[in-house]
């Protein structure tokens, strides 16, 4: 009998100088702006705040996502924020 079970896709981040950012085991974006994105992951949630951000490419079939701009953090949220949490503060 074969097992058709999926493994999460591994997660991996890679971060050139502040200017581009390369992520892999992206399973959805859920928002994004020139400030922020909020992308589900295999890892959880992955919030990039910045400015000028952009989406250099997208692949949700390889999990890969390229941003450019000024990348001023990265952040993992495991829980669902409250009403004043980050990521009300970001998109608020």
């Amino acid at each position: 009998m074969n097992d058709y079970s999926t493994s999460p896709a591994p997660h991996r981040l890679e971060l050139e100088g502040r200017e581009r950012l390369t992520i892999s085991g992206v399973e959805d974006v859920e928002r994004f702006d020139e400030e922020g994105i909020v992308m589900s992951t295999s890892a959880g949630t992955l919030v990039i705040a910045g400015e000028d951000l952009h989406i250099g490419k997208l692949s949700l079939d390889g999990g890969e996502l390229h941003v450019d701009g000024r990348i001023d953090s990265v952040t993992y949220e495991d829980q669902a924020p409250s009403r004043g949490g980050f990521l009300g503060r970001l998109f608020g």
